[in-house]
């Protein structure tokens, strides 16, 4: 079963800042990443992943800057998580705790429901 975007939208961001955290990526790096670490559950769209880029450079979450790629020699727009990125994805892992708390409330246990309500 693949994760509804739906579902996680509101933790593209987190997703993203996690994987800044450490050193700068770029956009298809951070794509395979996410693939990687969900165990191909969650395969974020180009489209979202740089409309969140947009997002939180405009916000001061991310800086981007221009690179020489050092395995094919193009240049590449890479980002890097800032101070205020930092604060943001503290802020956003305490508010998953959170949900997690609410929504597992709603969540039904062993066989609880079965179907022949």
């Amino acid at each position: 079963m693949d994760i509804s975007s739906d579902v996680i939208r509101g933790y593209n961001d987190t997703m993203i800042l996690y994987l800044l955290w450490e050193q700068p990526s770029y956009g298809y790096e951070i794509s395979k990443q996410i693939k990687t670490l969900s165990d191909g559950k969650y395969i974020i769209k180009e489209t979202t992943l740089y409309s969140a880029f947009t997002r939180m450079e405009k916000n001061g979450y991310i800086e981007s800057f221009s690179s020489q790629s050092t395995d094919t020699g193009k240049r590449r727009t890479y980002y890097r998580i800032t101070e205020a990125g930092r604060k943001y994805y503290r802020e956003k892992c305490e508010e998953w705790v959170l949900t997690q708390e609410v929504v597992e409330k709603f969540i039904l246990k062993g066989d609880n429901r079965n179907g022949n309500d």
